[in-house]
């Protein structure tokens, strides 16, 4: 049954900066079945850099990781939507909408049975097979309003170290957040040699972390001499938005599975990105324009594949995708299939990708 126009609405999305960013298409389904409302969104603190500048949000609200406090009083908003079937989402959900809808666990158990029933419009949570923002976009399925299929990346006001009318530039994200994502700092340097010998001026970006400062270091310390004439860095100098613009301006970019890799997908350059333990069903990069519904757009193993502005380079291990933490089952564990992914294999797609 649709839902009678809201006049305030939560979505609740209390996970890391790539799930806030692959929630934007169910917030701008939301903005356009519902213009009149006022659309906030509840995310953890410092994470909410990737929704700056969106078109479609009111207000912006952050809770710290380990906080228990809500930063709104009871039943405060005519609809609250979580977007994970986790408890805490839940709970905040029950306590701050008349009404609400959400993810919630598919095998029923007594513990798990409160979310359905809380819950007047529900999806049944698929973290295997479904892709995450096809999850999120089910949920406007529910709720019986039209979908908007694109995610919205954040936009910022900085001036930028780098111009298209200045010349053709390609940007390479150098560092995940976690280690077994990482491709190794020589192939890098090998490819950023090669994109240069066409007339590409090289961008790389990270964040402000010390160990994405160590990685560019290190990439800078294996290009030749002449190198830094046409490398420009700007680790941990930009926000996510001033990012969004600077990647916008590029002939192309090349990431790891990481959000600013989905934040560049959704910019519409072309896009190769590089997956050895994650599952591309679910978390490859959502291509614009996508237009498929009830599916996923990505393969789990292909060594090549594209969808739209973006393509992905699947290591060739037999074992890829495991979904686990690399070889040795932690965030700072090295990962065989992408220590092994050689940098002409991606040569190889940006050619067919068109740069």
């Amino acid at each position: 049954m649709p839902l009678h126009a809201p006049r305030s609405i939560l979505v609740i999305c209390m996970r890391r900066l790539g799930d806030v960013l692959l929630c934007t298409p169910l917030i701008a389904s939301l903005r356009r079945a519902y213009p009149q409302a006022r659309i906030d969104a509840l995310v953890f603190k410092g994470t909410d850099g990737v929704l700056e500048g969106n078109p479609d949000l009111d207000h912006c609200l952050t809770m710290p990781a380990g906080s228990r406090k809500l930063p709104f009083p009871w039943r405060s908003y005519d609809l609250a939507i979580t977007t994970q079937a986790n408890d805490r989402p839940h709970l905040i959900a029950f306590l701050a909408g008349r009404v609400r809808a959400g993810i919630v666990p598919g095998p029923q158990t007594l513990a798990e049975r409160w979310k359905r029933w809380h819950c007047r419009y529900r999806v049944d949570n698929d973290p295997v097979h479904r892709h995450t923002v096809e999850q999120a976009l089910k949920l406007a399925d529910a709720l019986c309003i039209a979908r908007y299929p694109d995610v919205v990346p954040p936009c910022g006001s900085a001036a930028l170290p780098i111009r298209a009318d200045q010349g053709a530039y390609a940007v390479l994200h150098l560092a995940p957040m976690f280690r077994y994502k990482a491709w190794p700092t020589a192939h890098w340097a090998e490819l950023a040699s090669q994109l240069r010998q066409r007339r590409l001026r090289v961008v790389i970006s990270g964040g402000p972390a010390a160990s994405d400062r160590a990685l560019g270091d290190a990439l800078r310390a294996l290009l030749p001499p002449d190198g830094d004439a046409a490398l420009v860095d700007v680790i941990g100098q930009l926000k996510l938005g001033d990012l969004a613009n600077l990647i916008r301006g590029a002939a192309l970019f090349v990431g790891p599975d990481t959000s600013v890799t989905h934040l560049a997908a959704a910019c519409g350059v072309p896009v190769v990105t590089l997956f050895g333990p994650t599952n591309p069903e679910v978390w490859g990069p959502w291509p614009v324009g996508r237009t498929g519904r009830g599916e996923t757009p990505w393969q789990r193993v292909a060594p090549l594949q594209q969808q739209g502005n973006v393509r992905i380079v699947q290591g060739l291990k037999a074992c890829v995708p495991c979904s686990l933490e690399g070889c040795d089952r932690h965030k700072d564990s090295r990962a065989a299939c992408l220590d092994e992914l050689p940098a002409a294999r991606v040569l190889a797609a940006i050619d067919g990708a068109g740069a």
